[in-house]
């Protein structure tokens, strides 16, 4: 049975809550915003359009993630009451209260992420490691990994490119999560050199072998977002398809490789972006798809130098290497463990299925608050 201490702290997040998140200002800013969508002529410019809706929506869903942890705190509230006359039992006063815990922990964690890119989709690459089919089979777990969390927070993934391996598993992939809240803002934890140790079912002598893969996040920037592509460092090529997709992606170039010159702004170095996209049967849209990666690889060096600066002002802050080695999987040993927070776990087929968000909230807990703090 929770206690008396445990009820008032749920109260008093809540109310912090409502404070930090300014839900009062939020209300009348989404009384304003939702008028302007009963306009006549609203829809007369479509883009404009989706672009009010879908900031209506944003700030709707503030004020209704805010509303479920007040109902749950109101709802502990009473259980904890009716307790006391013999209305409910403990462990449905407990019930309400791990959900309403639940609840609150999910919203302080989103309240977190208030980096400018945190709210975008996100664009996710994994590249298998040195290893051959061992390191490539490592590679498609996690990609089946990263698609089952997706799927479990409401966001959609599409496939833009995929190299198979060898012999099995998958050399890269590029995966496009899109929908839902903050894909970004969660996935960009996940940036770094991902380390599997497992006896090998590829290896005749079966030995433990130690594999590894690494994984990029950086943000899906729409039409909203300004960047700019110098068109006289642009070039296309494109090729025929290969995998599934029936005889007619063999036979028609729908694939498109799209190779751009980058420009250091500080060292003057240039270096070549090369993308593919076989997502779709039609070239223009594979373009279309393939400028957007463009893009959003363009925005995030540019958002990278910003946070290398912000990260020299506050020298004695633990540093973040998006490069490093971030998370040792020991299959035999069952044990997941992040060298950066030093949370573990050992419910590894769990995480493999998905259920990553303890990392997630460990990292952020740790390092969003650094960000905020650095401001």
């Amino acid at each position: 049975m929770i206690t008396l201490d445990q009820l008032k702290d749920v109260l008093d997040r809540t109310e912090k809550l409502r404070h930090y998140l300014k839900i009062d200002e939020k209300q009348m800013e989404y009384e304003e915003e939702d008028l302007r969508t009963q306009d006549p002529d609203f829809w007369s410019d479509r883009e404009r359009a989706e672009e009010q809706m879908k900031k209506v929506k944003a700030i709707k869903r503030w004020i209704d993630d805010y509303h479920d942890v007040r109902t749950a705190a109101d709802e502990l509230q009473l259980a904890f009451d009716f307790y006391k006359e013999e209305m409910v039992t403990e462990q449905e006063v407990d019930a309400d209260y791990r959900h309403a815990v639940t609840l609150i922990e999910a919203l302080e964690l989103k309240n977190m992420l208030r980096q400018k890119e945190d709210p975008m989709d996100a664009v996710l690459k994994i590249n298998s490691g040195a290893g051959g089919t061992e390191a490539q089979d490592w590679a498609s777990m996690l990609m089946r990994m990263y698609m089952r969390w997706a799927e479990a927070h409401g966001h959609k993934v599409s496939i833009a490119n995929l190299q198979d391996g060898d012999e099995a598993g998958i050399k890269s992939v590029t995966m496009q999560i899109e929908g839902g809240d903050y894909a970004y803002g969660y996935l960009k934890s996940e940036n770094g050199v991902h380390r599997l140790v497992r006896v090998s079912p590829f290896n005749a002598q079966g030995k433990r072998m130690t594999s590894f893969a690494s994984v990029f996040v950086s943000p899906l920037v729409d039409d909203t977002i300004e960047v700019y592509v110098d068109p006289a460092k642009l070039s296309w090529d494109t090729f025929r398809s290969s995998g599934a997709g029936g005889q007619n992606v063999n036979k028609v170039e729908s694939g498109v490789r799209l190779r751009y010159w980058y420009t250091d702004p500080d060292t003057g170095e240039e270096e070549e972006i090369l993308i593919e996209n076989t997502e779709t049967r039609d070239q223009p849209k594979n373009k279309e798809r393939a400028m957007a990666l463009l893009r959003s690889q363009l925005y995030d060096r540019a958002m990278q130098k910003r946070l290398a600066e912000q990260a020299k002002i506050e020298a004695g802050k633990k540093k973040i290497e998006w490069g490093s080695q971030i998370r040792s999987y020991v299959f035999d040993d069952r044990r997941v463990k992040d060298h950066r927070t030093n949370y573990q776990t050992s419910d590894v087929d769990g995480v493999m299925d998905g259920k990553i968000d303890e990392f997630i909230k460990a990292y952020l807990m740790e390092f969003a608050v650094e960000d905020a703090n650095s401001k």
